[in-house]
Formats: structure tokens, sequence, C-alpha cells
């Protein structure tokens, strides 16, 4: 986890898009039941704790500061994400929609990276603008990263916490 540290918050979160895609790419090419379901667990984790971290850290320090409707939007994609990863993880890879599962959340995730770098008014880039200090933000996603990271390789992904739906179908 030490590569993280001393990374502002737009820099790590951009290092774990980075990582997910990575793994997306890494489960295309994947061939083998046991393989596909080492690299989708990788991927699960990684966006759940990547998702808690925005969610309790980078979202609130963005109300306000950023278009409120954009900051819904990306709270309601990681609900969609959420719910895919629940379905996921509780999966395998001989399940028949396992693959379709996964290109899905993959398709889900590129997007909603997408709306959070776009230059000049993604997310991160209105953060910057607002004066958000990064520096501390990162300081603090890196530690939560840590925790969360070693918390969910230990004793699983917990159900999703849904922010913007009732109620998870899993």
């Amino acid at each position: 986890m030490a590569d993280y540290d001393n990374l502002d918050a737009v820099a790590l979160l951009k290092k774990d898009h980075d990582t997910v895609d990575e793994l997306f790419a890494k489960f295309e090419k994947a061939s083998g039941d046991g393989s596909k379901r080492k690299i989708a667990e990788q991927i699960c984790l990684e966006l759940s704790v990547h998702a808690k971290i925005e969610e309790e850290i980078f979202y609130p320090a963005c109300e306000g500061k950023v278009e409120e409707d954009l900051l819904k939007e990306a709270y309601v994609e990681h609900d969609g994400a959420k719910v895919l990863i629940a379905e996921i993880s509780a999966g395998g890879p001989s399940d028949e929609f396992y693959d379709a599962k996964v290109k899905v959340l993959q398709e889900q995730i590129e997007h909603h990276v997408e709306e959070e770098e776009k230059r000049m008014e993604g997310l991160f880039a209105q953060a910057r603008k607002a004066g958000l200090d990064m520096d501390a933000l990162g300081q603090e996603l890196a530690a939560r990263k840590a925790e969360l990271t070693e918390q969910y390789q230990s004793s699983g992904i917990p159900k999703p916490e849904l922010t913007t739906m009732s109620e998870a179908t899993v």
C-alpha cells in the first residue's frame, strides 16, 4: 500500500481506475474458471474499497463545490456497480451470466471513470478548481484504503450498502 502514500486525492483515485482497467483486461484474456474467479474477485475487492473511500471521504469533500447532478450520478453509478459486484462475488465462472456481469460492470466503470476524469468539467477537474486540499484528502484516502483492503481481504466484501436505491436484490 506504500505506493499510494504521498499521492494527492485525484492521483490516488486515478491510480485505482488504472488498476481496475488492467484487471478487466486480464479477465478478458483469462481462460479457466480458477483464473477468471481470482481476477474477478480482485476486481470486486478493488472496486468495493474504491467506492467506499470515495463515498466516505472524497464525495463529501466535494459537496457544494462541484455540480450537484454530477455527484448524484456518481452515487447512483456506484450503487449499480455494487449490485453487480455482489452478484459476481456470490456466483462463479460456471454461472450462465458470470462473464456478462463482469463485462457490464466493466462498461459501467468505464463510463463512471470518464465522468470523473473528463478534462474540463469532470468531477476531478471541478474538485481541483474548487481548491480542495488534495494532499490532505490523498493521505486520508490512502489510510482508509489500506484499512479497508486489509479488512475485506480477511473477512470478505460486505453486503452492499446502497446510497440511492432502497434495497439490493442480492
